[in-house]
């Protein structure tokens, strides 16, 4: 689970109720005890379960049940249930709902297309790329892993990969493949990827990368250089990317690559969820 400190939880509840909750407040109901639950009307994976359990603690409510993200859940099924006073309630519901809604279809997505890569290639993993929505890549990042799926690479500071603007600054293709040796030498404790074509791809795994990313290729191209570049050498791993999505995913993976790299999970929409509230 992806870690999350209590200083950006106290964000998200403070975007939905930057002062009082004035309905419940006027009502004179803020602190009748109640009983809230949340569910979906629509089978799906959760995910931001333990979110918007621990965005209810904080507002005052106790939790009586809770599943884990990376749950499928039934049409009605409870997924989370807290009791309290009225007035935290009403101010975790809204937060607690937009985050599973949010989170648990991109889970559900995610799922979907793990499940199929699996069953098209068993040792493929599907790995969501670094293009999520600034603000919200901790939250991205747990749903797609409840759903099955694997950061491909959360930020510059992670991985040493090599694109074509790389390549602008060092003489490009022909100067990469110079210097990889001191390249090598300089990141002993990080895998060296390159960005790459067909074309390019042979020479890349002669020279001794550790990964190649073979950039929106047509599946059929991609089989045959999958191929080559394992008679060349069977350790270097092999990523699929651009274009990938839940319609292809199933091909790509047959190729027999290591990984299939895409940014389709990040957009999904919302679950149809909802709470049930009473009072106590």
């Amino acid at each position: 689970m992806v870690r999350m400190s209590d200083t950006r939880l106290e964000y998200l509840i403070g975007e939905d109720v930057p002062y009082i909750d004035l309905t419940s407040t006027v009502l004179g109901i803020s602190e009748q005890p109640g009983l809230m639950e949340y569910f979906s009307r629509e089978e799906c994976v959760v995910a931001g379960v333990e979110e918007a359990a621990r965005l209810a603690e904080m507002l005052g409510c106790e939790v009586e049940m809770s599943l884990s993200s990376g749950d499928r859940v039934a049409p009605q099924e409870t997924i989370l249930r807290v009791t309290g006073p009225a007035g935290s309630l009403h101010q975790a519901w809204k937060v607690g709902l937009n985050l599973l809604d949010h989170l648990s279809a991109i889970a559900t997505k995610t799922r979907s297309m793990v499940d199929v890569v699996h069953a098209a290639n068993p040792r493929c993993e599907v790995l969501a790329t670094r293009k999520a929505m600034p603000g919200a890549k901790d939250l991205l990042i747990g749903a797609i892993m409840a759903g099955g799926a694997f950061p491909h690479r959360l930020g510059l500071s992670e991985t040493v990969l090599v694109f074509d603007h790389h390549m602008e600054f060092i003489g490009g293709f022909d100067g990469l493949v110079r210097r990889i040796p001191r390249i090598r030498r300089r990141c002993i404790e990080k895998k060296l990827f390159v960005e790459c074509s067909a074309e390019q791809a042979p020479a890349l795994a002669l020279a001794g990368v550790d990964g190649l990313q073979l950039d929106k290729l047509p599946v059929d191209e991609l089989a045959g250089v999958v191929k080559q570049i394992r008679a060349i050498d069977p350790r270097i791993t092999l990523i699929a990317a651009g274009g990938v999505n839940p319609h292809n995913a199933a091909d790509y993976a047959a190729t027999g690559v290591d990984g299939l790299a895409t940014t389709a999970l990040y957009t999904a929409k919302p679950l149809d969820m909802s709470v049930r509230m009473e009072a106590l």
